[in-house]
């Protein structure tokens, strides 16, 4: 009894978890998998970077304030000892101990410079050298430039009289160097918006980050920024590199596994069964594996049950053409059939006639009966493949039925064809017998003997083609006119509408030609 209660409670979780959507399933296998690994390189980053951190700001601090101190105590006595130098040599422009003493203290700095001069530009100490953009100072006044790659400080004395020191970007980066074993470091030296680079770090790529702090020097608004390299590649750094392929690897192998077992596959098989599906089948939806996700296997039952609804569909589909076939072979046949009765009791009630007007009336409704006839027998010889009309058999048999009712008076007829095989509908088949019995018939009317030359050629677009009907017969001419005028006129017109296109006449050549629409070629 405590076993069946311990299955069924197992069999809880598992039947649940069967119940849940593929995305909720995969994102709890990945958050389960992946959580030991996630906090614990979360951890090392965390603590490596702010050790790091911690670490070089502090040095980076301490190496500032003491750059800074010694700099500004360098520069403040040199300034000190310029100015006693200038007042001496002011008062006694000859008091060689002033300048010995100043020169002294700058020929122990290698590459510095210094000079005195009076108002009139006159060398009382030092070398002479020029510094850009000087201005004159009033006396005791400093102003520290960066120029010319260096530092310039001018204190000003009286009556235009200065002194002007000059150190170089080398000999700056000495005096300002920490004491003791310092890491790598750059430094940078301000005046009034200026930088200058006394030490560069080198360049650590896209990826080099950095720590800087700034001293404020107080002379001439002067300060050094000092910077550092931040923390570098260490040993936890390094761990947290690695876990995180680890991360990923394991993250892309589960998340491939996953993904392939329940979604990739399945959906790979039922695509295939899809693909190769045809009506009238049915698609099997086994196929797909036996570990599908519940919505694939759920897709897989929609399309077999829509596979078998047009299987019933096109069983019903394919019973009802195969009825509608027969009853429209049966009307046609009939129509057919009561075209041939009509045109013998036409043509019997033509014998009779008592006069040869009434014989040409009768023979010109048999004319038009046959050309209607043409069509169904042609229509009904072409239904099986269903293309469409061989329009080259239509015009010939109806050619060939005009010239056997053509009338005494048109004895001599003669059609000659030069028809292209195309197809075309029954519609179009239909006007164009009409048609051509009604042009043919009027050349008949307008010229005994007529000859009439029919062609039909395709046309530049592949679903038009060119009638053309030429005869002599068919050149402007006053009993043309009439008859256009009182009975053919308004006839060609309307077949031409039907035609869906212009009928054009040309009185010189006596010819009429319209544009048809056709379905291929036979």
């Amino acid at each position: 009894m405590e076993s069946s209660d311990h299955e069924a409670r197992s069999r809880v979780p598992v039947a649940a978890l069967a119940r849940m959507q593929t995305g909720a399933k995969l994102f709890l296998i990945l958050v389960g998998a992946l959580l030991p690994l996630a906090l614990i390189a979360l951890l090392i980053t965390i603590q490596s970077m702010r050790t790091a951190g911690a670490e070089a700001r502090a040095r980076l601090r301490s190496m500032a304030e003491e750059s800074s101190a010694v700099t500004q105590t360098a520069l403040t006595s040199h300034a000190a000892q310029l100015r006693q130098a200038l007042t001496a040599l002011e008062a006694d422009p000859a008091a060689t101990l002033a300048c010995e003493r100043i020169t002294a203290t700058f020929e122990s700095l290698a590459n510095a410079q210094f000079s005195i001069v009076n108002g009139a530009g006159k060398i009382l100490c030092g070398q002479r050298f020029t510094v850009a953009g000087a201005a004159v100072l009033g006396p005791s006044q400093l102003r520290a430039k960066i120029v010319d790659s260096g530092l310039s400080v001018r204190i000003g004395g009286h009556d235009g009289a200065s002194a002007t020191a000059f150190y170089p970007a080398a000999v700056l980066s000495t005096i300002a160097r920490p004491n003791g074993f310092v890491p790598d470091y750059g430094l940078d030296l301000l005046a009034g918006g200026e930088r200058l680079a006394l030490r560069r770090l080198p360049d650590g790529g896209p990826f080099d980050l950095r720590e800087s702090a700034r001293g404020e020097l107080d002379i001439g608004g002067l300060a050094l920024d000092m910077s550092v390299p931040g923390a570098r590649i260490t040993s936890p750094i390094i761990i947290t590199a690695v876990l995180l392929v680890v991360m990923w690897i394991a993250a892309a192998a589960i998340s491939w596994f996953v993904v392939d077992i329940l979604l990739i596959r399945p959906l790979r098989r039922l695509r295939a069964s899809v693909g190769a599906y045809q009506p009238g089948e049915l698609i099997d939806v086994g196929r797909v594996g036996e570990m599908p996700a519940q919505e694939i296997r759920e897709l897989g039952e929609t399309f077999r049950e829509i596979s078998r609804t047009v299987q019933a569909h096109e069983a019903d589909l394919a019973e009802g053409l195969v009825r509608q076939t027969k009853l429209t072979r049966e009307v046609h046949h009939r129509v057919k059939n009561n075209l041939q009765v009509i045109a013998s009791l036409i043509n019997f009630h033509a014998r009779g006639a008592k006069s040869a007007e009434a014989s040409e009336a009768y023979a010109s409704i048999q004319r038009r009966v046959d050309a209607l006839a043409v069509v169904h027998r042609n229509h009904y010889a072409e239904m099986e493949e269903n293309r469409g009309l061989e329009l080259r058999s239509v015009i010939g048999e109806l050619a060939a039925n005009i010239r056997a009712t053509a009338p005494e008076h048109a004895a001599g007829l003669g059609i000659t064809l030069e028809v292209e095989p195309l197809l075309v509908n029954q519609d179009v088949a239909t006007a164009v017998a009409f048609l051509l019995t009604e042009i043919v018939e009027l050349a008949m009317n307008c010229m005994a003997g007529a000859q009439i030359r029919i062609s039909v050629k395709a046309g530049p677009e592949d679903d038009r083609a060119t009638l053309r009907v030429v005869s002599p017969a068919l050149v402007e001419s006053a009993e043309l006119e009439s008859l256009l005028e009182s009975r053919y006129g308004r006839v060609l017109g309307g077949l031409a509408r039907q035609l869906r296109s212009k009928l054009h006449h040309d009185p010189l050549v006596g010819a009429y030609e319209a544009g048809i629409a056709i379905t291929g070629r036979s």
